[in-house]
């Protein structure tokens, strides 16, 4: 007669088991290697390395970027662009960037990108020109496409910054006037402004805005973005104007940002206006206080919609 498995044999072989499903479910699989990498000097001490997004079958968790095939910056999976300081003037310098995943698995490294820091400049404190001209168009939902008319610098221009909503989010070598910039969401109006930089990091002001608004996914409707939003500074308060989004029904509500933080609720006691909204509110910072300006409805089932485009004012005495 044959006799059942003892107590430590059942548990071993449970844990066989369970040590087999444990293998079976690891993840070896690793991310694609980054493409698209670029490095150029941003002044005769740093360099900015940019890189497109890689895939991987879980999800993406983090950027190694190396020199010369030594760590020199670890990044979040989000970041796909870095500043590397702290480097010599008239140096050659090569940088490539590598992909992890929650498992630890390594991408292959990207290809070399090389690049020279330029001679130093420390008595340079003239910044460039403003980049005039600014447009750009929405290609498709996820990317967009940026041009703008050449700045001029004392010394030269070493690159152009891409902003989007006092990020910037890309840069680009001083001889381009031009951006392709990824990572977009359907369906969403954006805002950029460009700014030039020389070697000695001197930032000219930014350029003229320009509102681009990525192409709706589908099945997705409508954008619920407010539109057409102006601010004007006066003494003692800002003048605001839009057109709220059609919505199908009356909207009865905004929120306001200011630099990013909810400043407050716009309620009207009477009917909602049609067409163009307006608002005024009242400030007491002292003249020369920047501020960054955007809304969003409250729709008529409830839910805030989209922001609209960003507005830089400042007050005035």
């Amino acid at each position: 007669m044959q006799r059942p498995p003892t107590l430590p044999a059942l548990v071993c072989a449970a844990t066989l088991v369970l040590a087999a499903c444990a293998v079976e479910n690891k993840d070896t699989t690793s991310p694609s290697t980054p493409s698209g990498v670029s490095a150029q000097a941003g002044s005769a001490t740093s360099v900015h390395v940019m890189w497109e997004q890689s895939t991987d079958n879980t999800a993406v968790t983090g950027y190694e970027v190396f020199q010369r095939g030594v760590r020199v910056k670890t990044l979040p999976g989000a970041k796909h662009m870095v500043d590397i300081d702290r480097l010599s003037p008239r140096t050659a310098y090569s940088f490539t960037v590598r992909a992890r995943d929650a498992a630890g698995n390594l991408s292959k490294p990207s290809p070399a990108t090389a690049v020279t820091t330029p001679a130093p400049t420390p008595e340079d404190k003239k910044p460039p020109t403003r980049p005039a001209r600014l447009r750009g168009k929405a290609d498709g939902g996820r990317s967009v496409t940026l041009s703008w008319a050449r700045a001029s610098d004392n010394t030269g221009v070493t690159s152009y910054d891409i902003y989007q909503e006092d990020s910037r989010i890309h840069s680009v070598p001083g001889t381009e006037t031009t951006a392709h910039v990824t990572g977009m969401r359907p369906g969403t109006v954006y805002t950029f402004t460009v700014r030039a930089r020389d070697a000695a990091e001197n930032s000219s002001p930014d350029s003229n805005p320009v509102d681009l608004t990525t192409a709706s996914a589908s099945g997705q409707g409508p954008s619920t973005a407010p539109t057409g939003l102006r601010a004007t500074a006066r003494k003692g308060t800002i003048a605001l104007s839009w057109t709220p989004p059609a919505t199908g029904g009356p909207v009865e509500e905004h929120e306001l940002y200011l630099n990013g933080k909810l400043a407050t609720t716009i309620v009207w006691g009477a009917a909602p206006p049609t067409g163009t909204a307006t608002y005024t509110m009242v400030v007491t910072d002292k003249p020369g206080t920047r501020y960054t300006i955007k809304l969003r409805a409250k729709l008529p089932d409830g839910k805030w919609g989209d922001f609209s485009a960003q507005r830089t004012v400042v007050v005035v005495g």
